[in-house]
């Protein structure tokens, strides 16, 4: 009997996990070499934090955050312009049926997290938050067994 091999919808499967941190690592690696002749990416440091590989591998989206975050769109800009010089790199070091094309995005997850986290803090989220704690707290006594008096 074969495995059953779904995966929850919208949730990446084991293949493209795989190969995306593939193309994470030697994207990095040519990054990190500068060989790229973009003046825009003269001397900026980026991290590739992750890479996301539609389901037939043929697209890699690559998320990327140049360091301290400065000048972050126009970099994105320059590797989008790079994207060819730097996927005939990538076929230079990995053997693939199919190359996938690669499109650069910035990764905004620092930024979604520092906005959770200062709405967390406002004083009326705090408050409602405690007073749910509060309540569950009231739930769970009640529906603790007494034990006693037998």
């Amino acid at each position: 009997m074969a495995p059953n091999n779904r995966h929850p919808v919208g949730m990446p499967s084991q293949r493209q996990l795989r190969v995306g941190e593939l193309v994470r690592k030697e994207v990095s690696d040519i990054l990190a070499r500068g060989t790229l002749a973009d003046p825009a990416l003269d001397g900026t440091i980026i991290s590739v934090p992750e890479v996301r590989m539609t389901p037939d591998l043929r697209l890699a989206s690559c998320l990327v955050m140049p360091l301290g975050g400065r000048d972050a769109d126009r970099v994105v800009e320059a590797l989008n312009r790079s994207a060819r010089t730097i996927r005939r790199e990538l076929a230079r070091r990995m053997t693939m049926k199919f190359l996938p094309d690669l499109r650069f995005v910035l990764d905004t997850r620092f930024d979604d997290d520092d906005r959770i986290t200062a709405l967390l803090s406002r004083d009326d989220v705090r408050r409602d938050l405690s007073e749910d704690e509060a309540d569950e707290g009231d739930e769970r006594s009640d529906d603790t067994p007494d034990r006693g008096g037998r």
